[in-house]
């Protein structure tokens, strides 16, 4: 969907030659994502993945990228960023900050069932976990002070009715934020946009296994429960309708649950999280529709998907309980 910046053969040999990678063979544009621009690199000692960030800043990118290498040496399958000879990570190609990692083994599954929920759930816990003791710390860019930001200027484009409910759910989520049921809830890094596209499954169909998470350029600190309340309304709901399959979100709660056990906290204020990524999401929509930067191949999401989810979440609030 996206490629901001137009990246030459020379422009990748010139980084894969100080990361030590052999010649490049191909160098195709990836047609996904509207924040950054990305590439995939062949060279002769493998598959990575080229991305150069188009928003985020050198101050902003250690964060992002020192997690995953935090969590790749801690056993979780993510993208692990490659070092020059000096051990830097993050580079500068086109005049832009950009980093290589390696690519992934499978594909999507844009159809997820049960089983598919049940490995997304335990691994995410799995992450949550490993990234306790992770030592850099970024609020997370897109959580409710972005929300309050931007919510006003999207307002002006849209009619009385979505306007009403964006502005109570701010609303409700300011609110919900000064509670101290939701500041006890656990926090830590987290992915923050793991939809059904950053994840990756390889193997027989039916039986596919979970090969890793990838782009992390939205992770920041925030409440565990957001990030799987994020998994849910993606992975776990019926697309044209925004309805929760509750099968699969039961399972992919109950994996998260075995593995990181759930507060009281959590299990209450599950359903308010729920509304808080589909409001997130909706925002952010909203903004890259009325909004848009030029790309060339820029095509935004289209926002009323998570104006349904958020109706539906609120209109039938879904709560968990240990069987």
């Amino acid at each position: 969907m996206a490629v901001f910046t137009e990246v030459s053969l020379a422009d990748a040999q010139a980084l894969v030659d100080r990361l030590g990678l052999g010649p490049v063979t191909a160098l195709r544009g990836i047609a996904s994502g509207i924040e950054n621009t990305n590439y995939f690199v062949t060279t002769e000692r493998g598959e990575w993945v080229l991305t150069l960030f188009e928003r985020l800043t050198h101050e902003q990118l250690p964060f992002y990228l020192h997690l995953m290498k935090h969590l790749a040496g801690r056993g979780i399958p993510v993208p692990d960023p490659q070092a020059d000879a000096s051990g830097e990570i993050l580079h500068t190609v086109c005049g832009k900050p950009a980093a290589l990692v390696d690519k992934l083994s499978g594909g999507h599954q844009l159809a997820p069932s049960v089983w598919h929920c049940r490995q997304v759930g335990q691994m995410l816990a799995r992450m949550h976990l490993a990234g306790r003791d992770y030592p850099r710390h970024q609020p997370n860019l897109r959580g409710l002070s972005w929300w309050i930001e931007t919510v006003p200027v999207v307002v002006p484009h849209m009619d009385e009715s979505t306007r009403r409910l964006i502005e109570d759910e701010l609303a409700f989520q300011r609110h919900l934020a000064e509670t101290a049921g939701y500041q006890a809830l656990p926090r830590g890094p987290v992915h923050a946009d793991l939809f059904r596209d950053n994840v990756m499954f390889d193997g027989l169909p039916g039986h596919e296994k979970l090969t890793g998470f990838f782009d992390f350029y939205f992770a920041g600190v925030d409440t565990w429960l957001f990030d799987l309340a994020v998994c849910l309304n993606d992975w776990c709901i019926d697309l044209p309708t925004g309805r929760l399959d509750e099968d699969r979100a039961s399972a992919m709660v109950a994996a998260y649950d075995a593995e990181c056990p759930l507060s009281a906290d959590e299990l209450r204020l599950l359903p308010a999280m729920m509304r808080a990524g589909a409001l997130r999401f909706w925002t952010s929509r909203l903004w890259d529709f009325h909004l848009p930067r030029e790309a060339s191949m820029l095509k935004p999401h289209d926002p009323t998907h998570f104006e349904r989810v958020l109706r539906e979440r609120v209109a039938n609030p879904w709560h968990w309980m240990r069987g």
